[in-house]
């Protein structure tokens, strides 16, 4: 039986425009390219309330200084502490003082406590589309500079940070757990 042209895929790769992620920029069907930066966060609120009120004004200028369409994006990532977990434990099995094991399982115990209790990061990103490379990197060093202006750091988004992202709209933030099966 043929599929009539009409049908909606049930599939996302079917109707999602994109092409691949390569160094830090997603590459749509229609040669326009999204990117932008991750701006890593700070609690302003344990700042005095000028500090708080100058970093507020200091951001409101960066975002009135862009000229161009973007998005802000607030994404989850999961938090993967099983290494720390790891040097913890051997710590532990090391150390032959009982205060200090006493210290060393209650770190244990909070940790687990965080990887029980999905614990996530959240991540801040400013992205924009544009087909030019140089117009790309352009941008994004203005973005550092301006956010560094502000008091807060950025980099370039990498593609890990683009898969993040579009695992947050696409899959409910969920992320998969499948792995090559082999009989």
């Amino acid at each position: 039986m043929l599929k009539m042209s009409s049908e909606r895929s049930k599939y996302t790769n079917d109707f999602v425009p994109i092409k691949s992620i390569t160094n830090g920029v997603i590459m749509l069907d229609n040669d326009e390219k999204v990117t932008g930066v991750k701006i890593f966060p700070r609690n302003i609120f344990i700042s005095d309330i000028e500090t708080q009120n100058l970093i507020i004004s200091n951001l409101r200028n960066v975002y009135n200084l862009i000229d161009y369409e973007f998005w802000i994006i607030v994404a989850d990532r999961p938090v993967d502490i099983t290494a720390y977990l790891s040097r913890l434990q051997l710590l532990y099995n090391s150390q032959t003082n009982p205060v200090k094991r006493k210290l060393i399982l209650d770190d244990i115990n909070k940790a687990n406590m965080f990887t029980n209790n999905n614990v996530v990061d959240t991540e801040f990103y400013l992205l924009f589309k544009e087909r030019d490379f140089d117009k790309i990197q352009k941008k994004i060093r203005n973005l550092v500079q301006a956010f560094a202006n502000a008091g807060l750091n950025a980099t370039q988004t990498s593609n890990d940070d683009l898969r993040v992202v579009l695992d947050n709209f696409l899959n409910g933030g969920q992320t998969d757990t499948f792995r090559t099966v082999m009989s």
